[in-house]
């Protein structure tokens, strides 16, 4: 079964890559809830929001009323994406101290979403990671369509280095390589990472992996064994990216969590805590996520109905 790590870091991405896919549009109040229940539920690191434009992605509208509510809590990193310049000034704005910027690796899928080619994102990533060190903020550099962009188009291990190197080379605190179609393989995972790890050197490197296939747990195996130690998660496998044609949500946080728990590895999570989040969202929205274990877990000391007050704890007053 190869080697694996004694503990493992997971980013809740659930209020961000989550209800982005929704078009019931959750309340600021019950965002709020959400994410400080799951931090209650043992999470360091969440991501709460995105700085892109309203019209585009609706349910982010609300980030800088969405920051300005959340307490400053010690030990706890509330992140949030910038697709641009103007997010990460927007995130700067709002006093958002951890970002995570993010360009594709496609030049289809650049030009499709973010309207310029490949290189023309790259040169913008670049410019994102300098300007958010410069605000003082803790980067992590996102690489979308790492093992595939779906538009029979080919992504070479060489684009993926040459990006990450560059994104590297301007400051960047981590690098997150996302599997933005859910196409990669325990193959492909493992020559990815073969060829990054190495320039990444002693810098994190993050796993974004999605469902859309089946191989999101298999691939975490296989990244376990890699050497890698950091996954995004969302909460229920809620889900996936509006520009790209039945996409799957992340894999679920319960699912990961249970697997984890299964190989002994650490994580500090609470998974009962955080499947009545995800109970809660589903009764929300009114549909059943497809993450399994969620189902299976209940908890009635956490449980609550969705849209509950939130109560204070004494972090909440730092």
């Amino acid at each position: 079964m190869g080697t694996f790590p004694d503990s493992v870091t997971l980013t809740e991405v659930g209020p961000r890559d989550g209800f982005q896919f929704e078009e019931k549009i959750v309340p600021t109040s019950l965002k709020r809830e959400i994410i400080l229940r799951l931090v209650d539920a043992g999470f360091r690191n969440i991501q709460i929001t995105a700085f892109v434009h309203p019209r585009k992605v609706p349910q982010m509208a609300d980030a800088e009323a969405l920051t300005a509510i959340l307490p400053q809590i010690p030990g706890i990193a509330f992140s949030a994406l910038a697709l641009n310049l103007t997010g990460v000034e927007r995130a700067h704005a709002a006093g958002i101290t951890h970002i995570e910027t993010s360009i594709s690796a496609s030049n289809r899928h650049s030009l499709n979403n973010a309207g310029m080619n490949a290189n023309a994102a790259l040169d913008m990533g670049v410019q994102m990671v300098s300007l958010a060190k410069q605000y003082g903020m803790a980067v992590r550099a996102g690489i979308q369509c790492v093992f595939g962009s779906g538009y029979e188009e080919a992504v070479s291990v060489e684009t993926i280095i040459r990006t990450a190197q560059s994104l590297l080379d301007a400051g960047a605190d981590m690098l997150c390589l996302a599997d933005t179609t859910g196409m990669a393989t325990p193959v492909s995972i493992c020559r990815m990472l073969d060829a990054v790890m190495p320039v990444a050197d002693n810098t994190p490197v993050v796993l974004h992996l999605h469902d859309t296939r089946g191989l999101g747990l298999i691939n975490v195996m296989t990244a376990l064994s890699c050497g890698i130690t950091h996954f995004d998660t969302s909460m229920a496998g809620m889900g996936g990216c509006p520009f790209i044609p039945d996409a799957a949500g992340n894999i679920a946080t319960e699912d990961t969590l249970h697997l984890l728990n299964s190989l002994g590895i650490d994580t500090g999570l609470n998974t009962a805590q955080i499947a009545a989040c995800s109970r809660d969202m589903a009764a929300f929205f009114g549909k059943t996520f497809p993450g399994k274990i969620y189902r299976l877990t209940a908890d009635s000391h956490h449980e609550r109905s969705a849209g509950d007050s939130f109560k204070m704890r004494p972090t909440d007053m730092a």
